[in-house]
């Protein structure tokens, strides 16, 4: 069953697709902690504060902002949707120089984190998400 992206509800089943790849999870060499809010949410109260942590070697997603984040990344929901499930580094680019997301903090390392090779194993776990996404 797929859910809308950042919904409590995808955000359970990112949590049991963790818990079900736990022992394969590709480990990430850049260590970036990352606050998002996005705006234009198409359910809720319009606005969704998450973040992304790379810090323990695995990408986790989680609602909720951290304490000390290295960059913070602003963004309307059609273009978190593209950059976070599509992955596509020249879509980023691209509503980076538009306007569509704006980067407060350590910009390098998120721009480390998008040009990093992905680890074995990673993209039948992005695949996954893509199929849990609507």
């Amino acid at each position: 069953m797929s859910h809308p992206f950042l919904s409590p509800e995808w955000i359970d089943a990112m949590r049991a697709l963790r818990a079900r790849h736990s022992a394969i999870d590709p480990v990430v060499a850049v260590v970036v902690r990352c606050n998002l809010v996005v705006t234009d949410v198409p359910f809720g109260e319009g606005t969704v504060h998450s973040h992304l942590d790379t810090s323990t070697g695995a990408v986790v997603m989680e609602l909720g902002h951290l304490d000390a984040p290295d960059v913070t990344v602003t963004t309307d929901y059609a273009t978190a949707r593209t950059l976070f499930i599509e992955r596509d580094p020249q879509k980023a680019m691209e509503a980076l120089f538009q306007g569509r997301v704006r980067v407060e903090g350590e910009v390098i390392k998120l721009m480390a984190l998008q040009t990093m090779t992905p680890p074995p194993g990673a993209e039948s776990i992005a695949d996954e998400i893509r199929s849990l996404t609507n």
